[in-house]
């Protein structure tokens, strides 16, 4: 009897995390009513999540992951790019401008979006009143055995970041929904 040798594997295989900007993290803290406390959280633990507030600063339009990795595709490969995306337990969200989260769901639904067409999934809607758990400012260290549970895809970098409104995200949608068929 022979023995197999494996070679060692990481125990998950995500792809690598962003990093996100101390401007980037400027940005992320001025959507809370009192930034100089997100920002002494981060610099307690910058492994940590935080709940920021949307609506003011931006919204955050939540996607199924495969959906919204075909949207972010659509997005760089024959659109505008796209504002800051995280991924957080099996959803895509995308970070879009402040208004989006109102507006995208009646636009979709104009488009007949949803209904008994199960290709299309849908999205949640995080706007005005509503909070959501942005990642850790850092990726979490590759050594660790459980993958982490939310990261930046593409981190905010700037103080001032370009973020999608509802025309260009229902484009999006609609482009990733007709690529499913």
């Amino acid at each position: 009897m022979t023995t197999r040798e494996h070679s060692p594997r990481p125990p998950y295989a995500a792809p690598a995390a962003a990093r996100v900007t101390l401007a980037g993290a400027d940005w992320l803290a001025s959507a809370s009513r009192y930034p100089r406390s997100v920002h002494a959280l981060w610099a307690d633990s910058p492994g940590s999540s935080v709940m920021l507030p949307c609506g003011t600063v931006f919204d955050v339009i939540g996607f199924p992951a495969l959906f919204g990795r075909r949207v972010l595709d659509r997005l760089w490969a024959a659109g505008p790019g796209s504002g800051p995306v995280a991924a957080q337990r099996g959803r895509l969200l995308l970070f879009a401008a402040p208004g989006t989260a109102q507006r995208l769901p009646a636009l979709l639904s104009w488009e007949e979006w949803g209904g008994r067409d199960r290709r299309v999934p849908p999205l949640l809607c995080h706007g005005t009143g509503d909070t959501v758990a942005v990642p850790p400012l850092f990726p979490a260290d590759e050594t660790e055995p459980v993958p982490p549970a939310s990261r930046w895809l593409v981190a905010p970098e700037t103080r001032d970041p370009w973020l999608p409104g509802p025309d260009v995200l229902l484009w999006a949608c609609v482009r990733a929904a007709r690529a499913a068929v």
